[in-house]
C-alpha cells in the first residue's frame, strides 16, 4: 500500500499532525539559536521538542494504523522514551552546569542557599 492510498478523512489529521511537529521543531531550533545564555538555550528545545516530536508520532500512529488496518504500537514505545530521556537529560545537563558555573564563581547563577539553622 502507497500514500495514496490513504483515505481523506486519515490524511488531513495526518498532514496537520506532521505540520504541527514540524513546526515546533523549528520554533525550538530558532530558540536554540536566539536566546542568549546555556540555561535559557537548554530549555526552549526541550520543552518544544518534546511536543513536536509527540505530534509526529500521532501522525505516525494515524498513518500506519490506516494503512494496515491495524494499530500500530511502535511509536508509543518511541514516545515513551523521548518523554522519560528528554527531561532527565535536561536535568542532568542544567546540573552539571550549574555546579561549573558555582565552583567557577559565575555571576549568572545565584548562589548556594544558607543551610537551615539547626534546632537544638
Amino acid at each position: 500500500m502507497a500514500a495514496a492510498d490513504l483515505p481523506l478523512w486519515a490524511a488531513v489529521p495526518v498532514a496537520l499532525l506532521l505540520l504541527l511537529g514540524s513546526g515546533l521543531a523549528l520554533i525550538g531550533s530558532i530558540g536554540l539559536m536566539r536566546l542568549g545564555g546555556f540555561y535559557d538555550r537548554v530549555h526552549a528545545p526541550a520543552v518544544v521538542s518534546t511536543l513536536g516530536i509527540g505530534s509526529v508520532l500521532l501522525g505516525s500512529m494515524l498513518y500506519f494504523s490506516v494503512l494496515q488496518t491495524r494499530f500500530v504500537l511502535h511509536e508509543i514505545l518511541i514516545g515513551a522514551f523521548v518523554v522519560l530521556t528528554t527531561p532527565v537529560t535536561l536535568m542532568l545537563l542544567t546540573r552539571a552546569a550549574l555546579y561549573r558555573d558555582r565552583r567557577d564563581g559565575s555571576d549568572e547563577v545565584p548562589p548556594l542557599p544558607d543551610p537551615p539553622p539547626r534546632d537544638e
